[in-house]
């Protein structure tokens, strides 16, 4: 993991959250972004390794805390509805900014996601249409946390 520190690192302190549900919603997206990564990327790895990433990433409940926290803040508050949208919009580009770096510093990574010799790849076109679905993912996590995204 040592070569992702630093983009982990500029991510975190570039959305270092201003209190408690701004922290709440960085997990809520955090982790959801992450996950959505990970399933996609896992689509090409073998059935063994794609097997043990998909079940780790099952929702134990932990979501449903910070859906209901948020809710009720902006419910008490809805004010506090559009700081928190525009914090979530945030999240989602530091993110995608994040992720084209490190995808442009790994040629690891890069050649996960264009294929190679022995296995298929995405073109730019798929590689577009996977972050329009991470995209849209958010969106649908920020709906579920009544902000707009």
């Amino acid at each position: 993991m040592e070569p992702f520190v630093v983009p982990f690192d500029a991510f975190h302190v570039r959305t270092a959250p201003a209190d408690w549900l701004e922290g709440l919603v960085k997990a809520y997206v955090g982790d959801g972004l992450a996950a959505d990564f990970y399933r996609e990327i896992a689509t090409f790895l073998d059935a063994d390794t794609r097997t043990i990433i998909i079940e780790s990433l099952s929702d134990s409940g932990q979501s449903a805390f910070v859906v209901d926290r948020v809710r009720k803040a902006i419910a008490a508050e809805p004010r506090i509805g559009g700081r928190l949208a525009l914090w979530g919009r945030r999240l989602m580009g530091e993110a995608l900014s994040q992720a084209q770096r490190v995808a442009a510093d790994r040629d690891a990574l890069t050649a996960l996601l264009t294929g190679g010799v022995d296995r298929p790849g995405m073109d730019l076109a798929a590689i577009g249409r996977l972050f329009t679905r991470l995209t849209e993912n958010h969106a649908e996590r920020m709906e579920a946390l009544g902000l707009a995204a």
